[in-house]
C-alpha cells in the first residue's frame, strides 16, 4: 500500500514541558490540552489556522489528562486522583486512584462512547509491568488491566465496539472488543507494534485508522486496524506526544509535543491536513 507523507507545522506559541492530551470541544469550539509536568491545563481557540491559548488552570503537582462534559465542566486527571472542575472554577475530588504518595502518576486518559473516562498509569522510575488502565462509573473504578509497563493512547472504533490501548515501553497497540453501551470489554490482545520509535498518545478517525504520535519518532503514523501503515506526519520536534481532530469539521489534525534541547519549535501544537476527519470528542457524563 502506498503511504502518504504529510508535514505539520507549528499552530501556537505556548511551549509545554511535556504537552499531551489534546481534546476537542466543538460545543464550545474550544481545544483542551495540557501540560504534564507544568501541572496545567490550557485552553485555545482556532484563529486563522493557529490556536490561540485562551484560558488555563494550574494544579500542584503532575496532570496526565483532561476530558470535558457536555456542560462545560472538565474532569482532569491529577497526579493521583480525579478531579471535576466546575464551570465556574470549583474543584471537587471524584476518585483516588492510585494511592498517596505512589511513585506511579495518571497518564493518558479518554471518554468511551458511553460517557465513561478511562485512565492509565506510569511510573518514570520503574518498569515493572504493574500500572494499571481504570475506568471511572458511578463513582468508581473498575480496572481493566494491572500488568501494564506505560499505559497510554485509547481510542474507539467509529461503532464503539472495538477499543484501542497502547502500552508504549513495548510498543504494543492492544484490541479488544467492547460493548459501547455497557462497558463490557472482552479479552485484550495485540492488534499491532510500532518501532522506530515509542507509541505514546492516539486518536482514531472516521474511517476507522488510528493515528498514533512516535515518541523519539519525530512523526505521527496513521495504521489501519490490522497495523497497515497508511501516512506519516512529519512533526519538527522528536518527541511529539498525542494527537485530535479538530475544528468545526474535524479535518485538522493537532499534535501535541514535548520541549527537547536543541528543538526551538518543540513543545508547541502543531497541526497538519490530512486529507481525513476525525470522530467527534465524546464528552464525560458526570451520571455515568
Amino acid at each position: 500500500m502506498m503511504t502518504t507523507a504529510f508535514t505539520a507545522r507549528p499552530a501556537g506559541v505556548e511551549i509545554c514541558a511535556l504537552g499531551e492530551g489534546p481534546v476537542w470541544d466543538g460545543a464550545r469550539q474550544r481545544l483542551l490540552w495540557v501540560d504534564i509536568d507544568g501541572g496545567v491545563v490550557h485552553q485555545g481557540a482556532l484563529r486563522d489556522g493557529r490556536i490561540a491559548a485562551t484560558g488555563e488552570w494550574r494544579f500542584g503537582a503532575e496532570v496526565g489528562a483532561v476530558a470535558v462534559a457536555e456542560s462545560g465542566e472538565l474532569l482532569v486527571a491529577e497526579r493521583e486522583v480525579l478531579t471535576r472542575v466546575a464551570v465556574d472554577g470549583t474543584r471537587t475530588e471524584l476518585a483516588r486512584v492510585l494511592a498517596p504518595g505512589s511513585t506511579s502518576r495518571l497518564n493518558d486518559g479518554a471518554v468511551d462512547p458511553a460517557g465513561r473516562f478511562l485512565v492509565g498509569s506510569l511510573d518514570p522510575g520503574q518498569r515493572s509491568g504493574t500500572e494499571v488502565l481504570v475506568r471511572f462509573e458511578n463513582g468508581g473504578l473498575t480496572t481493566l488491566d494491572n500488568d501494564l509497563i506505560l499505559s497510554n493512547g485509547l481510542a474507539w472504533s467509529p461503532a464503539g465496539d472495538r477499543f484501542y490501548s497502547i502500552d508504549t515501553i513495548p510498543g504494543v497497540v492492544h484490541v479488544r472488543d467492547y460493548d459501547p453501551v455497557t462497558g463490557a470489554a472482552g479479552e485484550r490482545r495485540a492488534a499491532f507494534r510500532v518501532g522506530g520509535g515509542l507509541p505514546d498518545g492516539m486518536c482514531a478517525d472516521a474511517d476507522g485508522n488510528l493515528w498514533i504520535a512516535v515518541w523519539d519518532g519525530g512523526r505521527v503514523e496513521c495504521r489501519t486496524p490490522s497495523g497497515v501503515l497508511v501516512a506519516t506526519v512529519t512533526v519538527d520536534a522528536p518527541q511529539p506526544t498525542s494527537v485530535a481532530f479538530a475544528g468545526p469539521d474535524l479535518d485538522l489534525l493537532v499534535i501535541t509535543t514535548a520541549r527537547t534541547e536543541g528543538f526551538p519549535g518543540s513543545g508547541r501544537l502543531f497541526t497538519a491536513r490530512v486529507g481525513v476527519t476525525g470522530l467527534p470528542t465524546a464528552y464525560w457524563d458526570p451520571a455515568r
